[in-house]
């Protein structure tokens, strides 16, 4: 597999799959494509955030706290430190402030 594949991926998901010492505790290619999974996720849920913030809950906080919740559990098919990775993304998207980072359970 060649590495030189176009997609950026930006230091804060690096730190999911990093060790101390920064360096990758799994293959360059699996990195990327759970990248993607995540940015994609990320971006998915961009609509539903809204959503419930024009509908159901108000405060955005709330809304990613659930999101993170949901996300964190195992049927979701990501990491507890994906989930928070895709929530802090989500945010930056929406334009929200982040939530407070909290440990991750599997790091």
């Amino acid at each position: 597999m060649s590495d030189d594949n176009q997609i950026f991926i930006p230091p804060s998901f690096f730190a999911v799959y990093s060790d101390a010492r920064q360096r990758l505790l799994e293959p360059i290619g699996v990195v990327r494509e759970r990248y993607e999974i995540c940015e994609d996720l990320a971006n998915h849920l961009v609509g539903h955030a809204q959503i419930q913030h024009h509908t159901e809950v108000p405060v955005e906080s709330e809304i990613l706290r659930r999101i993170h919740a949901g996300l964190a559990t195992p049927e979701a098919g990501v990491s507890v430190a994906e989930a928070g990775w895709i929530v802090q993304r989500l945010a930056e998207l929406l334009g929200w402030r982040g939530p407070e980072p909290t440990p991750a359970a599997d790091a």
